[in-house]
């Protein structure tokens, strides 16, 4: 099998890049934005007319926590409709190609019931920091339900929910909140700072995978030739953020104070998915969050 992966410099293409070596069957090419721009129609299907996978992982995104979501929402819009429409039309003319595109749990509604079934996708109004790149992962689902229905795709739109790792954007502010956490605690630390704050009340729910994990799902979705539209896929553990930045703080042996922040925005109040669907299939996570962000930030000390 030819597997084109797409994004193999971010969190989950490095991810995708360790696993899928490990498979000799595979015949892998792992593009990134040296080889091809993905805003380029004509770039995104050179590759793919030249490669002729039988499988494409689109794991390419502009990506941030809720900082950047929340003041470069033209940006997150635009380079995500930009990638995925690229790819999408690419595939047309070549419907044997299979289709693994990488979404969001941002893709539901903000009010909606916990835990998030697929069926209620597009029932209600979006969380309004998250919008720009929730819209642009929605258009994406949309269009290759239709690309299935009129050429006969095999498209699979895989929604993780919040992902962690090595390799992960730590920037100070436009990372998500683990790898956003890591950095900034460890800063503290080595600058021996009394306290650290945190935005919004701490109170918020999330549920975390570990990326590796959900490598494991989308190898697992292709070998069982798993065909459904929309799949969730999750740890099924929650954890305020709270206790995850106690979490943080014991790994990172921060000895100063937490302080939240009430004045600022803390995001959707709650989201866990309901990963029964895949788990009803046979696959489940194996990665725990504690063994998990020890793992990730002895990655961050051996990196920075």
């Amino acid at each position: 099998m030819k597997i084109l992966t797409f994004g193999s410099n971010g969190l989950v293409g490095s991810s995708l890049k360790r696993n899928l070596v490990l498979k000799n069957e595979y015949n892998c090419f792992f593009s990134t934005r040296n080889d091809t721009n993905l805003f380029s129609y004509e770039e995104t299907s050179k590759i793919i007319s030249e490669f002729k996978p039988n499988l494409i992982i689109n794991a390419a995104a502009k990506v941030g926590g809720i900082h950047a979501n929340n003041t470069e929402g033209s940006s997150f819009l635009i380079e995500n409709l930009k990638i995925n429409l690229n790819i999408l039309e690419s595939i047309i003319p070549f419907p044997q190609i299979k289709l693994i595109n990488l979404g969001s749990s941002c893709i539901y509604p903000l009010n909606v019931k916990n835990p998030i079934k697929e069926e209620y996708f597009m029932t209600g109004v979006l969380e309004p920091t998250n919008s720009p790149y929730a819209l642009a992962k929605i258009s994406a689902i949309e269009l290759g339900k239709t690309l299935s229905k009129e050429f006969g795709h095999q498209i699979v739109n895989l929604m993780p929910t919040n992902l962690y790792g090595p390799n992960d954007n730590f920037s100070e502010m436009k990372s998500h909140v683990i790898p956003g956490l890591i950095r900034r605690m460890h800063n503290a630390k080595t600058n021996n700072l009394e306290s650290f704050e945190i935005w919004g009340t701490g109170t918020p729910l999330r549920e975390f995978l570990h990326v590796d994990d959900l490598v494991d799902g989308i190898i697992f979705i292709n070998e069982k030739n798993i065909q459904d539209y929309l799949i969730n896929i999750g740890s099924g553990v929650e954890i305020t953020i709270n206790q995850l930045a106690h979490k943080i703080k014991k790994i990172t042996n921060f000895e100063g104070d937490l302080i939240f922040n009430h004045h600022m925005p803390d995001g959707n109040p709650r989201k866990l998915l309901d990963s029964t669907k895949i788990k009803n299939y046979g696959w489940k996570n194996k990665i725990d969050l504690d063994n998990g962000l020890k793992e990730v930030y002895s990655w961050f000390l051996n990196n920075f």
